[in-house]
C-alpha cells in the first residue's frame, strides 16, 4: 500500500489541476483541443477590447442566440444561425450584430448594420472555420447594450479548402429568393447568395501549386422599395457564394435589391419584384 501511495498522490493532483486549467485550455477526447461553449480564449480578450474597448459584454441567450453544430464535416461550410429574442421595435431594437470566429486568419468575419425594416433580427449563414474555435455574436442594441452569445465548434481547415470554380463566367451573380408568399406588415423570410469563390489567400492552386489570391465579397446591402433593411461589411471567413438568410418587413409591392462589392472593387446588383 505505502508504494502506490506517491502515484494516487500524483493523480489526485494532476484531477485538480485540470480542474482548476482555464476551460479553453483542456484538452478533448484524444488530446485534441477542447472548451465550454461560454469560455473565454487569449484571441477574443484581443479581439473584444479592439472592437469593444472599455464596454460591458452582457453574456447569455436572453437576448442574442447562436445556434452552430458541435462537430461541423466540413470547415469550409459551417451553418450558423444568429436568432434575435426582441422584436425590431421603436422603442428599442438590434441595431448591429457583429460575428467572430476567434482563431480564423481573418476572426471579424460579418458586421451586420440593421434597420427596423427586418421586423426580426435573425440571421442564418455559412462560415469558413480553420480551426477548432469558438463562433461568437455580439448584439448591439439601440440603447447602447452590448449582448453576446457563442459556440464552440470542432472542425479545421475552413480557410484552405480550394473553392469551386465550375463556372467562373457567373462570379458576381446574386440571387434574392422569398420564402413563400409576400406578407405585408410582417416579417418575412428571404435569401440573398452571391455566386462568388470567396477566395481567403490560404488556398492552393492544385495545379500550379501557388497560392490562389484573396477575392472576396467586402459587402452586401438589401433594400425593399427603396428603404434599407441592412447592409453589411464581410470578410473572406464566410464560406464560397457567400448567402444571408434575413427577414424583411414589406408594406407593399415592391422591388427586392441587393448591392454586392467585392475585394476586388467589382460591383454586382441583384434584383426580385415582388406585389
Amino acid at each position: 500500500m505505502t508504494t502506490r501511495m506517491p502515484h494516487r498522490r500524483r493523480a489526485l493532483r494532476g484531477l485538480a489541476a485540470l480542474a482548476l486549467a482555464p476551460a479553453f485550455a483542456r484538452a478533448g477526447v484524444g488530446g485534441l483541443p477542447s472548451a465550454a461553449h461560454d469560455a473565454s480564449s487569449p484571441e477574443w480578450e484581443q479581439i473584444r477590447g479592439h472592437l469593444f474597448p472599455g464596454r460591458t459584454l452582457a453574456a447569455g441567450q436572453d437576448v442574442v442566440q447562436l445556434i452552430a453544430p458541435l462537430r461541423a464535416a466540413y470547415g469550409a461550410s459551417v451553418p450558423v444561425k444568429i436568432v434575435s429574442h426582441i422584436a425590431q421595435r421603436e422603442a428599442l431594437y438590434v441595431r448591429r450584430l457583429t460575428l467572430v470566429v476567434d482563431k480564423n486568419p481573418s476572426p471579424l468575419t460579418a458586421r451586420l448594420n440593421l434597420t427596423r425594416e427586418v421586423g426580426q433580427a435573425d440571421f442564418e449563414t455559412r462560415l469558413r472555420v480553420d480551426e477548432y474555435s469558438h463562433v461568437r455574436v455580439v448584439a448591439e442594441l439601440s440603447n447602447g447594450e452590448l449582448h453576446t452569445d457563442s459556440r464552440y465548434v470542432k472542425t479545421s481547415g475552413g480557410c484552405s479548402a480550394p473553392p469551386n470554380r465550375a463556372a467562373p463566367a457567373l462570379i458576381g451573380k446574386t440571387i434574392l429568393k422569398l420564402e413563400g408568399s409576400l406578407q405585408p406588415g410582417r416579417p418575412n423570410a428571404a435569401d440573398v447568395t452571391v455566386i462568388h469563390p470567396n477566395d481567403t489567400g490560404f488556398e492552393l492552386d492544385e495545379v500550379s501549386l501557388v497560392y490562389i489570391p484573396p477575392h472576396f465579397v467586402r459587402s452586401i446591402a438589401v433594400s425593399y422599395a427603396g428603404r434599407r433593411i441592412f447592409d453589411s461589411d464581410l470578410d473572406f471567413s464566410l464560406s464560397e457564394n457567400p448567402t444571408l438568410r434575413f427577414n424583411f418587413v414589406p408594406h407593399g409591392p415592391g422591388e427586392l435589391r441587393a448591392d454586392v462589392v467585392d475585394s476586388h472593387a467589382a460591383h454586382f446588383v441583384g434584383r426580385l419584384e415582388l406585389g
